[in-house]
């Protein structure tokens, strides 16, 4: 790509979008670069704006009058409502998957259905419309048990149940409604074992380039405790996925998946962000994003060398041929500070201050659940709200330095996870003791 300028603009407001916006403002092909509707954080290196997603012709039309080259969709819910679909029909170049492929992560059901078809290795399943037929299935089922909220329910839409009565339960508590419409179907899911890691490539309908592999916390408590959350810390690399496993995944999963979404019609562009489980028996998917991973973009952001720009523009026009990235070999992590409640109910509006945090190119906050306070302060505006993301040459010393950040950020009613990286320190150090 020459040394072109574009004017992009980047959909959404959380700490993945800060992320994006942080590496694509320092692009040398970056010209002028909106965030709708952006936080706190992104105010620094874009221009904030208000825009509907949800409308597409307003977001056409400010497309056309600002001149925008490449819209990059951060979230999944405009992915699934097909805004791709609808920008690259006048001609603007999207970042993301169309509607139809999108539903790779907007139905649990239409992946499982398709894992099936492709002999794609993951987790025995049943897909149910109703409440009766489930609770019969779950009857015949071993436990521990998963059962999933169908459609997209901001990561939380997924309850691990150790007894058939707390099984039985979630079956109604996702038909009653808890997580609206993304609940109208659910899938019961066989408990998988073994250590999760994510995995991401770069699509563009037929190609697929590997990008990095993270893994991600979910679990809201130290040592892997309590409920889910939509992820309270992220590192990268994950050594466990080993260049063998790298192989595997690609080969049994990745591949067969694009296979398919070609052979149908329905070819996948944009980012693909494998959710893996690592078992005795190999890896196995356990569910698709079809987005970048939040918080697992922020250390993928930290450590990519490479310009984003042009590769983000070849998956959208449908060619990365020639696209190749390079990666810090540097490991990085991130800390998620969250609302003291979350993910249950918390608090908005308590203030933030972050004047004695040092950011660097090894150390940067990302924001999520923000927005500026009159007085130099920030408000939190969310359940996750910043994200301390630090570089170092092993993971504890990545660690140490994104601890180091949260304990200079003054926010009483904020807390986050002291054990983010644990796994990985524990291998690092055996490791070297070997």
């Amino acid at each position: 790509m020459t040394e072109t300028k574009f004017n992009i603009l980047v959909l959404g407001g959380g700490g993945r979008e800060h992320a994006l916006c942080w590496k694509i403002a320092g692009s040398p092909h970056c010209a002028r670069l909106f965030c709708a509707p952006g936080n706190g954080g992104t105010a620094a290196v874009a221009e904030n704006i208000h825009l509907d997603e949800k409308d597409h012709d307003a977001v056409v039309a400010f497309c056309r009058e600002n001149t925008i080259a490449l819209v990059v969709i951060g979230p999944e819910a405009p992915l699934v409502d097909g805004l791709a679909d609808t920008l690259q029909a006048h001609e603007i170049a999207a970042f993301g998957p169309g509607a139809a492929a999108a539903q790779l992560e907007g139905s649990k059901g239409f992946t499982k259905d398709l894992c099936a078809e492709a002999n794609i290795p993951t987790a025995a399943y049943g897909r149910f419309t109703a409440p009766e037929p489930a609770h019969d299935y779950l009857n015949e089922q071993a436990l521990p048990i998963v059962i999933k909220a169908d459609g997209l329910a901001a990561g939380k839409g997924v309850i691990i149940c150790d007894t058939m009565d707390a099984a039985h339960e979630a079956i109604d508590y996702i038909f009653d409604g808890a997580f609206g419409a993304a609940g109208a179907e659910l899938v019961i899911e066989e408990f998988m074992t073994g250590e999760e890691a994510s995995f991401f490539v770069l699509c563009d309908g037929r190609h697929a380039l590997p990008l990095a592999t993270a893994q991600d916390h979910k679990r809201v408590g130290d040592a892997d405790t309590g409920p889910n959350t939509g992820g309270m810390g992220a590192y990268s690399p994950a050594s466990i996925m080993t260049p063998e496993l790298v192989a595997q995944t690609m080969d049994k999963i990745i591949r067969p998946t694009l296979d398919t979404m070609a052979a149908r019609g329905t070819p996948y562009r944009g980012v693909l962000y494998a959710g893996l489980m690592l078992t005795t028996e190999g890896p196995k998917l356990v569910e698709y994003n079809c987005r970048f991973g939040d918080p697992e973009a922020q250390v993928l952001m930290m450590r990519l060398e490479s310009d984003l720009i042009p590769a983000l523009m070849a998956s959208a026009r449908g060619d990365l041929s020639g696209i190749d990235l390079t990666w810090s070999q540097d490991p990085a992590l991130t800390v998620v500070m969250a609302a003291q409640g979350y993910p249950g109910n918390y608090d908005k509006g308590t203030r933030i201050l972050l004047d004695a945090v040092d950011e660097s190119d090894e150390l940067v906050v990302f924001h999520a659940g923000t927005q500026d306070a009159s007085d130099g302060a920030f408000t939190a505006q969310g359940g996750r709200v910043l994200n301390i993301t630090a570089r170092g040459k092993t993971v504890a010393q990545a660690q140490a330095e994104a601890y180091a950040g949260c304990e200079k950020i003054d926010w009483p009613e904020g807390f986050y996870r002291k054990d983010i990286g644990w796994r990985e320190i524990e291998r690092e150090m055996n490791q070297g003791e070997k």
